[in-house]
């Protein structure tokens, strides 16, 4: 009846303008765009006439700002302050597109007028994130006014625990933070462990370098995920919860404290929810960053006051967990899958997707590709059709190397597995994993040793050091990883660095330890022949690892246009007008400057690696450019 009420109140068919108000658009000053619109309805006296309603994250995070206009949804990109007049003048008055800010496809040259024919948009499948683009999350009644609350209604009034349980289990809703555990089996486990207590915990510690899926989540639709844990706690017989949230996300905390208020004001929380008699609670505690308490016997001991630091299983947390109750742990995108399974039923949700992985998952698309953002996808589409057709390709015509998936812990997968299916189990086939959603587009430019050191330097930082598998066995594989990009690598460091990493997957106590050497394993199983350039050869093949590289101007290309002396930092080049230009290779600290300056018609200087620098020119025969150009 409360909807009904508050849909009578509302027309579908009233103009709706919405700004993105995700992190990522703060840093572009959604802000001040927000402040513009609200001037400028009221200033064009639209006010009675025209919604506003800032809303989450869009997912097309490097086009951002992004206004979108509803119902006709005409998408405007990289919107800035100075625009909103514009945009409400000839949109909102005189139903006229402003042409400059669709989208232009880089490669027909096409533009997009509607977000949904925009290619980024087009080819996804969005259900968990569909309404981060049309809610306020700092509105209940937004959330309410798209269904919101009706699973959990519905679990309480209609479904005993185990009916919901058991649903889970059909829908095999498989846990979306990195295992892939069936997340009905967990529910089932603490429910049948006796206890008169028992905890719900959602798990926002989202630690992947250039992942960002539960964070926007949790910014732009905080209802769904407490929706989520709710009917996880019914089920299990849980009274009391907790979200496991990082304290660099801001935004997300704010955004859920409201979420947490509003739901208490309306009566669905706290105790006797809907007049059920189902009592709930739910606790935010701030993570202090560490990557580690992404791993559940970690956060549960950061939850009780200690460091954040692994326990052996079993006992599982289902069974022993915080404090020693019986506690439930699913993260963010899992929790907010629930209520689409609740709402629709698990035939839905299994319709889409493999065999093995059910519904679709949510990506952070980021590194060497056209479009980058957030991207949800049904289970079994391509890595070929996320980077090709929603990411648009590899910019610039360069050749695509491999993509790393699975954060840190993860693998990189070479081009000859393109055409892979994207699920749990067949990204295991090639010694990759899915883990959170992470994914690291890289091309030509990419230097896999690098690679490997940069993820295996992330993850001696955050190991907590309680075992020594992990602790020494990451530390020395990251040293002799350091030694081959400083054309320092011996013969046999290859197969040390698989026996290093074996011994560490297999010995370590948690997952961090466990899939640490990943990144190390994988590229040496794909791209050995770069290991052994840089050992044998003294030789990036990428061009990448400064030790390796050096610096040489042509003397038949350089101009003497000074361009290259002027910009370097180290004052390593001497020349000067009509002086063919020389590197003194002891002084250059091989940045790159040169290289990036020198103009692109000359292309007077060369970057090499692996063969010897050519001997200085002589002085005498150096002042040559003025006879070269009479000539």
């Amino acid at each position: 009846k409360f909807r009904k009420d508050l849909l009578s109140k509302r027309d579908p068919h009233k103009p709706c303008i919405t700004l993105c108000s995700g992190t990522a658009c703060h840093a572009t000053h959604s802000e001040k765009i927000a402040g513009a619109i609200e001037q400028e309805i009221e200033k064009q006296g639209l006010k009675a006439e025209v919604d506003f309603r800032r809303t989450g994250c869009h997912g097309f995070c490097e086009k951002g700002p992004i206004v979108v206009i509803y119902p006709e949804e005409i998408c405007y990109l990289q919107v800035t302050a100075e625009d909103i007049a514009e945009i409400i003048s000839q949109t909102l008055k005189q139903k006229k597109v402003v042409d400059r800010l669709l989208y232009v496809d880089p490669a027909t040259g096409e533009k997009a007028t509607l977000e949904s024919d925009i290619p980024f948009y087009k080819h996804q499948e969005r259900l968990v994130f569909s309404f981060n683009t049309r809610i306020d999350p700092k509105s209940i009644e937004d959330y309410l006014a798209v269904g919101g609350y009706q699973a959990l209604a519905k679990a309480l009034f209609e479904m005993t625990p185990e009916q919901v349980i058991g649903e889970v289990k059909a829908a095999n809703l498989r846990g979306r933070g990195g295992a892939g555990f069936p997340a009905g089996i967990k529910w089932e486990a603490a429910r049948k462990t006796p206890g008169d207590l028992k905890y719900v915990i959602v798990n926002c510690d989202e630690g992947d370098p250039g992942a960002y899926m539960d964070r926007s989540l949790m910014e732009g639709n905080p209802h769904s995920v407490l929706e989520g844990l709710m009917i996880g706690a019914y089920a299990i017989g849980s009274r009391e919860g907790y979200v496991y949230i990082r304290q660099e996300y801001p935004l997300a905390v704010e955004n859920l404290t409201m979420a947490l208020r509003q739901a208490e004001d309306y009566g669905l929380l706290g105790d006797d929810i809907l007049g059920s008699g189902f009592d709930f609670n739910v606790k935010v505690h701030r993570g202090a960053g560490a990557f580690v308490c992404g791993e559940e016997t970690s956060l549960l001991r950061s939850l009780e006051g200690k460091p954040g630091e692994p326990r052996a299983r079993p006992p599982y947390p289902a069974v022993q967990g915080l404090w020693g109750k019986p506690t439930n742990i699913n993260n963010v995108e899992t929790w907010a899958n629930v209520p689409l399974i609740i709402n629709k039923g698990s035939a839905a949700f299994t319709s889409i997707g493999t065999e093995g992985s059910k519904g679709t998952k949510i990506f952070s698309l980021v590194g060497k590709v056209n479009n980058t953002g957030l991207v949800e996808v049904p289970m079994g589409v391509t890595l070929r059709d996320i980077i090709y057709k929603i990411g648009g390709g590899i910019p610039g015509g360069k050749r695509f190397k491999a993509v790393q998936t699975g954060g840190p812990s993860g693998g990189c997968i070479p081009e000859q597995y393109l055409d892979i299916k994207v699920d749990f189990d067949e990204l295991k086939k090639v010694g990759a994993i899915m883990g959170s959603g992470g994914m690291i587009v890289m091309d030509e430019d990419t230097c896999m040793v690098d690679v490997a050191k940069y993820f295996l330097n992330f993850l001696t930082g955050e190991s907590c050091g309680k075992c020594s598998p992990c602790r020494e066995g990451i530390r020395q594989m990251l040293k002799i990883l350091t030694k081959i990009s400083e054309g320092k690598g011996r013969e046999g460091d290859i197969e040390l660095l698989e026996e290093l990493g074996q011994t560490t997957r297999d010995a370590s106590l948690c997952a961090l330890g466990g899939t640490a050497p990943n990144p190390v394993l994988n590229t040496i199983r794909y791209f050995r022949d770069e290991y052994e350039a840089h050992i044998k050869e003294k030789r990036c093949p990428a061009f990448v690892c400064k030790e390796l590289i050096s610096y040489t101007i042509d003397p038949e290309k350089c101009q003497a246009c000074l361009s290259c002396l002027r910009k370097c930092p180290s004052e390593a080049i001497a020349g000067g007008k009509n002086r063919i230009h020389v590197i003194d290779q002891d002084k250059c600290v091989k940045c790159g400057t040169c290289f990036e300056v020198c103009p692109s018609r000359f292309g007077a200087v060369k970057k090499i690696s692996g063969e010897p620098v050519p001997p200085p020119i002589p002085e005498e025969a150096r002042i040559i450019v003025r006879e070269r150009k009479k000539k």
